[in-house]
């Protein structure tokens, strides 16, 4: 799950929602009845059924594992506060999805390539761990190579930075990234809509 190397299209199909950004763009007029593979569309899911694509949405748009997904959850539940909105948080702090969030990749698998691969610095240390998770006061660079700087510097010119990032400051000239606070539930990015059902699987 952590590295979907499957038809893209197809999940977005599968769950009628654009897990994958650059791949099968969904529409309403367009969406399918049913799932890609099936002859004829099934009854209503039940709760499980219902739970576990919450659940599978997450691990697709984040590109983690359950054993990851798992983590995260346990994480999450011994902290204050509402579990699934400390999911979504913790979810939304991952290295890979910052540097996804900021505009300097097109996609989160390209980010997740890009960090494995040494090409950005945290806190003036070389960081490959996608997962890692930032906290306030971090401040993500490119490292310095001129290829590398040009390729981001276009990525960023081409995506530009969200205009709902209110916990980041992104600086597109120097390719740097600094953590202002702690993202916010609704920061969330990823199309699940009932988190509670992803959170009662988990509770299994």
């Amino acid at each position: 799950m952590a590295h979907h190397n499957g038809p893209k299209a197809r999940i977005n199909r599968r769950f009628g929602a654009q897990i994958y950004e650059n791949s099968g763009v969904i529409r309403a007029a367009s969406k399918r009845p049913q799932p890609p593979g099936m002859a004829r569309a099934r009854g209503r899911k039940s709760v499980y059924g219902e739970s576990l694509a919450e659940k599978q949405k997450i691990k697709y748009y984040y590109g983690i594992s359950e054993r990851q997904l798992r983590k995260l959850y346990a994480t999450s539940k011994r902290q204050k506060g509402n579990t699934g909105d400390n999911l979504k948080v913790l979810c939304e702090r991952r290295l890979d999805n910052v540097v996804r969030r900021a505009g300097l990749t097109r996609t989160r698998p390209q980010a997740r390539q890009g960090i494995a691969h040494g090409h950005f610095i945290v806190n003036g240390r070389p960081t490959d761990v996608a997962s890692f998770l930032v906290r306030p006061g971090d401040v993500i660079t490119v490292r310095k190579n001129e290829k590398l700087q040009e390729m981001y510097k276009l990525n960023w010119a081409d995506r530009g930075t969200s205009s709902d990032l209110s916990w980041l400051l992104v600086d597109g000239e120097n390719l740097q990234i600094t953590v202002t606070s702690l993202p916010l539930p609704q920061d969330f990015t990823a199309p699940v809509d009932k988190i509670g059902l992803v959170i009662e699987f988990l509770a299994r």
